[in-house]
């Protein structure tokens, strides 16, 4: 991240939290456990038999329709996992075990501000081991019609997210930022999942969406915001995709050191740039801090041991 973290993180103390998942509208349960240097983000079940867990990593990712799916969603995938991420990332927690107790991920408020609470509330613990970053080295773009999404080679880590929507209440929006811990608890954290009111009534006749409630969601309709206390920003909208491609990015698996700017974008989309990105081994390296000196490469199958539901639905 900017700050240019010189040591690996964990969190100094195990935190449990609950809530209900969106999709599910079932009970959730997840507890963040302190982890090595080198491990990760590692998401574990713990409501099946044996050891089932699946590494936070783009080459894990299955779906990517309403939310962000990591593993086999028929046996022990786990799905919702943006916001947490986005957490992680935006509070520089490089290693962690997630232990929950269903496929689902607790939504909370719609945000990651419980998250990044209970992350500030532990603390973090610095690790004896140095960080490492993925620098991007070129350019890498991905279109979709009039949808795209680029890498830059940049100094720092910075997001540029422009969404742009029919929709009079949301329209064309964009967030700009270097991101830091600073900036991400306090300009993204707490910008919250939206949708539209006839798109909402349709995934709960498909199944979906069973948890979704004014609670954990900004709900609009036709020309308003449905939420009594309105918006939190008005860019919220932005905000919440810019949240949710940090939370996709993280799992790159290592802090990237790069610009994203996507247009018209999401969770497909913000997929599809990290596939590309590794398939190109000239197009990253990875560097250690703080000298940032070259350390090693990635392939195809991923780093050596190392939600919005909305209109566009993606």
């Amino acid at each position: 991240m900017t700050t240019h973290v010189d040591r690996q993180t964990t969190l100094a103390e195990q935190v449990t939290l609950t809530g209900i998942g969106v999709h599910s509208g079932k009970p959730a349960s997840i507890t963040l456990v302190p982890a090595d240097a080198g491990t990760g983000i590692v998401f574990s079940r713990t409501d099946q038999d044996g050891a089932t867990e699946v590494r936070a990593m783009w080459d894990q990712v299955t779906a990517t329709a309403l939310c962000t799916v990591l593993g086999d969603p028929t046996r022990d995938g786990i799905s919702t996992v943006e916001h947490l991420m986005a957490a992680l990332f935006g509070m520089g927690v490089d290693n962690v075990i997630v232990e929950i107790d269903g496929p689902e991920m607790p939504i909370m408020d719609g945000s990651s501000a419980v998250f990044v609470e209970a992350i500030e509330q532990v603390g973090l613990k610095k690790l004896d081991r140095g960080r490492r970053y993925l620098k991007i080295n070129k350019k890498v773009r991905v279109d979709n019609g009039s949808a795209w999404c680029e890498l830059h080679p940049h100094e720092g880590t910075k997001f540029d997210i422009t969404i742009d929507f029919e929709t009079p209440v949301i329209g064309r929006q964009q967030y700009v930022s270097e991101m830091t811990p600073a900036v991400f608890r306090d300009d993204l954290s707490r910008a919250r999942t939206f949708g539209n009111v006839k798109d909402v009534e349709q995934l709960w006749k498909m199944g979906f969406a069973l948890g979704s409630s004014l609670d954990n969601s900004v709900a609009i309709s036709e020309d308003k915001v449905l939420n009594p206390e309105g918006t939190r920003w008005p860019d919220e909208f932005a905000r919440h995709k810019a949240l949710d491609a940090v939370g996709d990015l993280a799992l790159a698996g290592l802090p990237i050191l790069g610009m994203y700017r996507s247009y018209k974008g999401g969770h497909k989309m913000n997929h599809s740039i990290l596939v590309k990105l590794f398939e190109d081994p000239s197009a990253f390296e990875i560097v250690e801090a703080p000298a940032f000196r070259q350390v090693g490469q990635v392939s195809k199958g991923g780093l050596a041991a190392a939600a919005a539901f909305g209109p566009d639905v993606s």
